[in-house]
């Protein structure tokens, strides 16, 4: 089979269309043939060589993709052969061909196209497993940064669904208003002062619970921004890895402050976060509580230029890559 493989870490330059040797379903497993796959900046890190797939995990990208069935492994029960399915991967994705954990396979949600299904899963789960980690509630207040993305599209509809006032931040006038046709009630150019603009939105109080993808550049205008007993999650490194954080201040507001990883979480776990996204999302998407993000579809053997545009900062909702 022929894949998406780096020669070295670099720039998107490295990716090249090779040809590799296509995998086989350990027990508990199945072999998929690919239909397409959801682009995520994680895929950027790990080609520039700083987020390395789990040990035993294949080291060809993609964290997520929809495909159908194509070899079950030993032992495999409820799937046969030409089922067509979402995945949730720890890598592997970026390939005609790829392998899975069973329970991390879901049906393609109803009325959605099985296209468009690959960029839906990893935000879905995402969002959900983190949401439901810090108990967020019907009439509190969201904060999203990056809402004009694949992650910020979702938790947007996500949170407005659960009955939740949503602010968020994007970079452009078409990102900003994309944010507000999704359900944002208030909406801020990050290049100004968006702390400010939380606190006078919130009457001062700022957000109780803020999902954030910039990690150490945002950590202390985060907990500027959190209210008291609010709960900061950090899902992403856009702005570094390494910040300076004022404990007095966390400790005056009685704030949480949590990092999570879906990738490196152990296989039951990710089994029970895709069964929880079948259960609570997809009837959501088909009723139309949730629409999927404007997308962008790039076919596979030119994933370089799918991490161009995703790199570049303009894009606005998922790319998805076709094979």
């Amino acid at each position: 089979m022929r894949a998406i493989t780096v020669t070295e870490p670099g720039g998107p330059q490295q990716l090249q269309w090779s040809e590799v040797p296509t995998p086989s379903p350990a027990e508990g497993e199945v072999l998929v043939k690919t239909i397409a796959v959801g682009v995520n900046r994680a895929d950027l890190l790990q080609r520039q060589g700083h987020y390395p797939p789990p040990r035993g995990i294949s080291d060809v990208m993609g964290l997520e993709a929809t495909g159908t069935v194509a070899e079950l492994g030993k032992g495999v029960t409820g799937m046969s052969v030409g089922d067509e399915v979402v995945c949730l991967l720890a890598g592997g994705a970026y390939a005609e061909y790829f392998v899975v954990p069973t329970g991390q396979c879901i049906a393609v949600p109803q009325g959605v196209d099985v296209v468009t299904a690959a960029g839906l899963v990893e935000v879905a789960a995402t969002v959900v497993s983190n949401m439901d980690g810090v108990g967020l509630e019907a009439g509190e207040t969201l904060l999203v940064h990056g809402g004009a993305g694949g992650i910020g599209t979702f938790a947007i509809q996500y949170a407005k669904a659960l009955g939740c006032r949503v602010l968020t931040t994007a970079g452009s006038k078409a990102k900003l208003e994309h944010c507000r046709a999704m359900g944002a009630d208030v909406a801020i150019d990050y290049h100004d002062d968006w702390v400010a603009a939380v606190k006078e939105a919130t009457d001062g109080q700022g957000a109780d619970v803020i999902l954030d993808v910039m990690g150490a550049k945002y950590l202390e205008l985060n907990v500027d921004a959190l209210a008291t007993a609010g709960r900061l999650v950090i899902i992403g490194m856009q702005g570094g890895v390494k910040g300076t954080l004022n404990i007095g201040k966390l400790l005056s507001k009685r704030a949480l402050v949590t990092a999570t990883s879906l990738r490196f979480r152990p296989v039951e776990e990710k089994v029970a976060i895709c069964q929880r996204v079948a259960e609570v999302v997809w009837p959501m998407i088909a009723d139309g509580r949730i629409k999927p993000a404007p997308e962008t579809r790039i076919p596979l053997k030119e994933a370089r230029r799918a991490h161009e545009q995703l790199a570049g900062g303009e894009n606005i909702g998922k790319i998805i890559l076709v094979a």
